[in-house]
């Protein structure tokens, strides 16, 4: 889809079994294991690929942002509370370090926080501003509740990083896990 096509973008939580297959079909054409060298730089790239059963119990606990136009999702942005650390393995590092975390004088888990999952905008719809849209959707819903969102990027995913310090994230630790070199990222949702 172009973008002088007219469509109609909703921003709302995923309801539905068909919301969440069609952001497990949006994950799997956007991990960095299915895309080209070429893309991964350009575009920026996912590195974890969810299971319909931790999307499932992810959106039993929180609502999960998703933008769509038809009924059809084209970006998602998935949150998880730190509770839930064990729930993906590879996340696994982040939530073990992030509580002990020192940012703004506190330790992270002196503040009520949660954890962006994931985010991703389709490829047709990018550099529309929706990334931007996802993320004012969470502070709607979650800033009443929440002081902080955490969230890591991968240190060589330099547009996720540019995007979320676009947004307000501050890199606030840089940690290697066996995946890989990773920035994590912090965003006031207060203040």
């Amino acid at each position: 889809m172009s973008q002088n096509t007219a469509f109609q973008i909703a921003l709302s939580h995923a309801k539905s079994d068909q919301h969440i297959e069609q952001i497990l079909a949006l994950q799997q054409r956007n991990l960095k294991t299915n895309i080209s060298q070429k893309t991964r730089e350009e575009q920026g790239f996912l590195t974890v690929s969810h299971t319909r059963e931790q999307l499932e119990f992810m959106c039993d606990t929180t609502p999960q942002i998703i933008a769509t136009v038809d009924g059809n999702v084209i970006a998602f942005a998935l949150a998880m509370l730190p509770a839930l650390g064990e729930l993906i393995p590879d996340l696994q590092p982040m939530f073990e370090i992030c509580d002990n975390i020192r940012w703004n004088g506190k330790l992270i888990g002196q503040y009520k926080y949660y954890v962006m999952g994931q985010i991703c905008v389709g490829e047709s719809f990018r550099g529309q501003g929706l990334f931007d849209k996802l993320y004012q959707t969470h502070k709607i819903m979650y800033g009443p509740h929440y002081d902080l969102c955490i969230t890591e990027i991968s240190t060589s995913n330099k547009r996720s990083q540019r995007a979320h310090e676009r947004v307000g994230f501050e890199t606030i630790h840089v940690h290697q896990d066996h995946l890989d070199e990773w920035n994590v990222v912090a965003w006031k949702l207060k203040g």
